[in-house]
Parts: structure tokens; C-alpha cells; sequence
């Protein structure tokens, strides 16, 4: 069982810097496949960490949301919602999390709720200036190494994240393939943080 929460208790510069600019270390995301127990996940959350909650149109959203948040909360982390700013609103969320495609809203919703984290996705270092451009606090890119997820494409690699990581001018996450075993060749590159879905496990 993999988990990424053991290396990240050990403190490296990058995630000091992080926890100055107020930015958590680890950004776990869910999936209805592959995170299943929602709850679960939010009750093992890293102190510190932020759970961000991807709904994908679920009936329920604001209800589980609305859980999750006081789970997080416990846990003395953040909660996010994905691609849902009226969600995120309605429950009190501590942010959102935009989609590559939707990176352009993150100045309106930082007018909107200026206290807010907004991060957004990124797959190329232009993506990443992208969402610098449009006032996002942090960008997420994926996939670093090979990913079960759908979604994540052919990886990015360890050289290629530094490059982004050096040229995007805002705080970078690493997304895809990241856990204990691939992790540790992250340090030095300059990253705000993690992120990993099934990387955690509960």
C-alpha cells in the first residue's frame, strides 16, 4: 500500500517556502473510481494538507462537500472543490482547483473571494504561464511519471517538471505517478508541493 504522507513529513526548503506563502504541502485529489471512500480519504488527510473534491456532476456534491469540509477541517487542512466556484461558495471551501481549460477564471473568482487558493492544472510550461497570467496561486502539472488516471498523457518526466518549475513564475505541484517510490527524485526542483490520487492511500 503506497502512501505519500510519510515522505512529505519530512521538511525540505521548497515546502518551508511553501508554508510561508500559506500554500499546503500536499493537494490530494479524489476520483469516483479510484477514491472511492470519499470520507476515509478526509479522515487520513495529512495535518496541513488540502483535499480537493472533484464531484464530476454528482447529485449529491453539495451534501458530501459539505462533510468532507468538516472532516478536512478536523484534520486542520483545507478543502477545495474542482471546476465549482458556486460549490465551493455555498459551502465555505477554502478554494477552488480550475481545470487547464478554465484556468482564465482564476482572476475573477481571486476578485470574487480574494482570500481563496485557486489552483489550476497545467500539461506544458505554456499552460503553467497561462495560469500564472491569469492569477492562479499555484499550478498543478501532470503527469510527472506514468499515471493510471484516463487523463494524464504521455509523462512529463523529472527534467522537464524542473524546467517548468524554473520558468512558470508561480508555485508548481507535481501530479501523476507520485508516491513513495518516486517522490524522493522530486527534491531540488524548486516544487511548492505534491499532489497524488492513489499515491494516498488510507
Amino acid at each position: 500500500m503506497r502512501r505519500t504522507a510519510g515522505l512529505l513529513k519530512r521538511p525540505t526548503d521548497e515546502r518551508k517556502g511553501a508554508a510561508r506563502r500559506g500554500l499546503p504541502r500536499l493537494l490530494v485529489f479524489t476520483d469516483p473510481q479510484r477514491t472511492p471512500d470519499l470520507e476515509a480519504a478526509a479522515r487520513a488527510l495529512p495535518a496541513g494538507a488540502a483535499l480537493v473534491y472533484r464531484a464530476f456532476g454528482a447529485p449529491d456534491a453539495e451534501a458530501q462537500a459539505k462533510r468532507l469540509l468538516a472532516l478536512v477541517r478536523a484534520r486542520r487542512g483545507l478543502l477545495l472543490v474542482g471546476a465549482d466556484a458556486d460549490l465551493a461558495a455555498s459551502i465555505g471551501a477554502a478554494g477552488v482547483h480550475l481545470p487547464e481549460r478554465a484556468a482564465f477564471q482564476a482572476r475573477r473568482i481571486k476578485a470574487l473571494w480574494p482570500e481563496w487558493l485557486v489552483t489550476a492544472a497545467a500539461h506544458s510550461p505554456r499552460a503553467a504561464r497561462r495560469a500564472r497570467t491569469a492569477g492562479a496561486d499555484a499550478a498543478v502539472v501532470a503527469a510527472v511519471f506514468p499515471s493510471r488516471s484516463p487523463s494524464a498523457g504521455r509523462p512529463t518526466g523529472v527534467l522537464r517538471l524542473a524546467a517548468i518549475a524554473r520558468a512558470a513564475g508561480l508555485p508548481i505541484y507535481a501530479l501523476g505517478g507520485v508516491n513513495d517510490l518516486t517522490a524522493g527524485r522530486l527534491r531540488g526542483i524548486g516544487l511548492a508541493g505534491l499532489a497524488a490520487v492513489e499515491g494516498f492511500r488510507t
